[in-house]
């Protein structure tokens, strides 16, 4: 019997979460899901330009799980981009610090770290917040867990 999948961690959504070869009408693209860890994975790597060992830890798996997580998201990618193919960002199995907050009095919405930031509004500074998944109102990046 295979081994439960590990939630991997994530700091970072897009904020957009699609993208299209220019010229090609939409009915004749095909697409390729990236899944957010993926994209986290090259963040890390590409962006941050942090070594194999550190992108681990932060994304909380084993080296070998962060180079198989890589490798498939930059394949996904390289696919997209000689086949002209689009981009959509969505789903995998991962965890964040991060969620939606609405200030239920002067109705503000905005993202928190939950372990960094103190749950008040940034605008008005009330402390009646609530939670995305709570007020009904949540997105693509719900309560910190994938699809």
């Amino acid at each position: 019997m295979p081994r439960p999948t590990k939630f991997r961690r994530v700091e970072f959504f897009p904020e957009s979460n699609y993208f299209v070869p220019f010229g090609k009408p939409k009915c004749e693209i095909e697409e390729v899901i990236l899944k957010v860890e993926e994209l986290e994975a090259m963040r890390l790597k590409d962006i941050e330009e942090l070594n194999q060992e550190e992108c681990a830890e932060k994304m909380q798996v084993s080296r070998q799980t962060f180079q198989n997580i890589i490798d498939s998201a930059r394949k996904k990618v390289a696919i997209a981009l000689t086949e002209g193919k689009a981009i959509r960002i969505e789903g995998g199995h991962y965890t964040t610090n991060h969620c939606k907050y609405k200030c239920m009095e002067c109705g503000e919405v905005y993202d928190i770290n939950f372990q960094l930031d103190k749950e008040a509004c940034p605008k008005c500074k009330s402390t009646q917040v609530i939670c995305s998944k709570k007020a009904g109102f949540c997105g693509q990046w719900c309560h910190g867990r994938g699809k």
